[in-house]
């Protein structure tokens, strides 16, 4: 298949890991913000394979995983009502709230239903004049034309029973309150190459340079993430601070105008709570005005949300990049993806997921913290330090020669 087999070519993939090795002179620190590139590093051992010293950290990338606890319990409460028909896709499904999830709300008599669009959602809301239809429009960039345009044609088609419950975020922000620490240890980004193929790469430059750090815009399969971490080293190795696009198949510097157009015309940027992190400014979008009757969480009044993270949970720290998934004590235990404790475990593109998936057999189980005489943070600072412990090379037989595209 064109741009997948040829991304996934062992040999090429040997070939830029000896450049990188004959690159890095010291240590770097690299950070993707994208939980799809967090998946293929890990199913295929890309960490484990690179040279010591390139170090590479796991950001909050996964949209499922960056929704606010608050909004999940705004959800089921209002999936709850009777009238309510709540429709989403169904990795938000499993994701725990204060207590429960849709699946429970599902399984307590509420009509939770999965689709594969927001307008499958619309096309319901028309089947169901007398009902209420909501549609949980979570994620980044990437999926939020999408949901613009449902509003748009809900608006345009007079569906008025129609609504959004929105929580979507932005990357550019999180970038910058992540450099913003005084305890930032990322030294270069692997930019989402999906968000930038919607939004274009036009708020990056500024940031490359207010922060003096590489940004390299990388796709999503083994050899696009190599070449994302060769151009970052090598950028870093020179001293330079630009942004690169290493995705060019798919990202163009001016973006997709259509989808920014609806973007403009539907939402209005605002800020954003991110689950284990806390509010970014400006991080996010909500309805603007215009579409305000179509927000779910003005039409049903959601108020008085008290929210309750599980004490055992840690990842918060894990979105942070504090933390890899298996150095949490109920890693694999009280948390499996069939039990989550958290949203990093049940999401497709959650970190615990991936490490979960692929590599929690040749892992050595996580020191309880209570052994260990640490106490837990009782809120963590949303950027990645200390270091965490890296995996060691030998402790997994996941290459890209052993993987299943090899």
């Amino acid at each position: 298949m064109k741009y997948l087999d040829e991304f996934q070519d062992p040999a090429l993939a040997r070939r830029l890991l000896d450049e990188i090795r004959s690159t890095v002179t010291r240590p770097w620190a690299l950070m993707e913000v994208c939980g799809g590139q967090t998946h293929t590093i890990i199913r295929h051992g890309i960490d484990q394979l690179l040279p010591d010293q390139v170090e590479l950290i796991h950001g909050p990338g996964c949209p499922v995983c960056v929704t606010p606890l608050e909004v999940i319990d705004k959800a089921l409460e209002i999936a709850s009502r009777p009238e309510v028909i709540f429709c989403s896709f169904g990795d938000m499904l499993r994701v725990p709230g204060t207590g429960r999830d849709l699946f429970r709300v599902r399984g307590e008599g509420g009509d939770v239903r999965v689709v594969y669009s927001p307008l499958d959602a619309l096309r319901i809301a028309r089947e169901n004049p007398g009902r209420e239809v909501v549609f949980f429009g979570i994620g980044f960039e990437t999926t939020a034309p999408p949901n613009a345009m449902t509003v748009y044609q809900a608006r345009r088609l007079g569906i008025r029973n129609f609504s959004l419950l929105v929580s979507h975020v932005r990357v550019p922000p999180a970038i910058e309150a992540i450099m913003r620490s005084p305890s930032c240890r990322v030294q270069g980004f692997l930019a989402a190459g999906h968000v930038c193929s919607v939004m274009g790469t036009g708020e990056y430059p500024e940031l490359a340079a207010r922060h003096r750090v590489p940004i390299v815009v990388t796709g999503f399969e083994p050899l696009d993430i190599l070449e994302g971490v060769r151009r970052t080293v090598l950028q870093l190795e020179r001293g330079e601070h630009t942004v690169d696009n290493a995705y060019a198949r798919a990202v163009r510097p001016e973006g997709n105008p259509a989808a920014l157009a609806m973007l403009e015309d539907v939402f209005e940027v605002t800020d954003r709570a991110w689950r284990g992190i806390g509010v970014i400014p400006r991080s996010g979008w909500r309805l603007s005005p215009r579409y305000r009757e179509f927000d779910a969480e003005h039409r049903f009044s959601v108020t008085g949300i008290t929210t309750r993270e599980p004490a055992e949970c840690r990842s918060g720290e894990v979105l942070q990049g504090l933390l890899k998934p298996h150095e949490c004590e109920a890693f694999g235990g009280p948390c499996t993806p069939r039990n989550p404790l958290g949203a990093t475990m049940v999401s497709s593109e959650g970190a615990c997921a991936a490490y979960y998936l692929y590599r929690r057999l040749d892992l050595p189980a996580a020191v309880p913290r209570a052994a260990s005489g640490a106490e837990p943070d009782p809120a963590p600072d949303p950027v990645p330090d200390p270091a965490p412990q890296a995996v060691p090379a030998a402790a997994s037989t996941t290459s890209l020669e052993a993987s299943p595209v090899a």
